[in-house]
């Protein structure tokens, strides 16, 4: 009888081959559109996903957000291709620097709105120093990354006018406010295919009644609860005119702000609206092939 021995270290080097060659299979990015609010405490972290190529909107606080980073996207890919600051506030950009660190980053939109803090200046200077593309988003305009279309309708032209703001000039921090951040919230509809949604930063409800005289608001399949659910954030009015059939709130457990408000939660269940927390889920992933769409 013929004995063949193989050295523990071919064997080692093929199951170290196969292992890769199967997470490289079972981490291939598929045709569908998934979008998953990262579970990352007292603020917003949204994924997109639609092949290789992604979108994050906000970084929420701190690292958890490379959490939700290495879960999703597949484990080679090393580049964002669009990420969205909705405005200048900790619990929506202090991730993000921990991203830029780690990621290549094609292009950046951001409000032009400045924020004076520490931790803005590092991200400040981390979008600089690389090579990124600036924009700052204004109402009209229009983003298309593959199937996914972006329709910018916050800021509004006559927000940016009333601050001598005039058109779009890829800066980051050029301008000072007196007025709430929050009210500079890049807000936009999303369509993929025929699937709608809303992302809607921490805008209060004197914005929600200024963009519903945009004539932008539609109806959708998912919005994105503005401001953690806080009770100045949605009106009756903006629920009923974007009408959706779920509604994820991100938001962190036991904070100390009582986020989600009752009266927010009540609102939903009288109108319907499955309601979706990460406090209470973790990461919440939606998935879309354009038509149907289903809770991960």
């Amino acid at each position: 009888m013929i004995k063949i021995q193989i050295p523990r270290l071919v064997v080692s080097l093929l199951l170290i081959v196969l292992g890769t060659i199967w997470l490289a299979v079972f981490s291939s990015p598929d045709a569908y559109l998934h979008i998953v609010a990262c579970d990352v405490g007292q603020g917003d972290a949204i994924l997109m996903q639609n092949g290789s190529s992604q979108v994050l909107v906000d970084g929420g606080v701190g690292s958890r957000v490379l959490d939700c980073l290495g879960k999703y996207m597949p484990f080679w890919d090393r580049q964002i291709e669009i990420i969205v600051l909705t405005h200048p506030q900790a619990d929506h950009f202090s991730g993000l620097i921990e991203v830029f660190k780690r990621f290549k980053v094609g292009y950046f939109l951001a409000p032009g709105v400045d924020n004076s803090t520490q931790g803005y200046q590092v991200l400040k200077d981390l979008v600089m120093s690389s090579q990124v593309q600036i924009v700052n988003p204004s109402e009209g305009m229009n983003v298309r990354l593959g199937k996914i279309y972006l329709d910018i309708i916050n800021p509004t032209s006559k927000l940016l006018a009333s601050e001598n703001v005039l058109g779009s000039v890829g800066e980051i921090g050029m301008f000072t406010t007196t007025r709430d951040l929050n009210d500079f919230s890049v807000v936009f509809n999303l369509t993929f295919g025929s699937f709608d949604a809303i992302l809607t930063g921490d805008i209060g409800q004197e914005r929600e009644k200024a963009i519903l005289t945009t004539g932008k608001i539609k109806e959708v399949e998912y919005i994105k609860i503005p401001h953690h659910g806080s009770r100045n954030g949605l009106t009756k009015e903006f629920l009923d005119a974007t009408s959706p059939s779920v509604a994820v709130i991100s938001v962190g457990a036991k904070n100390t702000y009582g986020h989600p408000h009752k009266e927010i939660l009540d609102m939903l269940k009288t109108a319907g609206v499955k309601v979706l927390r990460t406090d209470e889920m973790g990461d919440v992933e939606i998935v879309t092939d354009g038509e149907k769409y289903w809770l991960h």
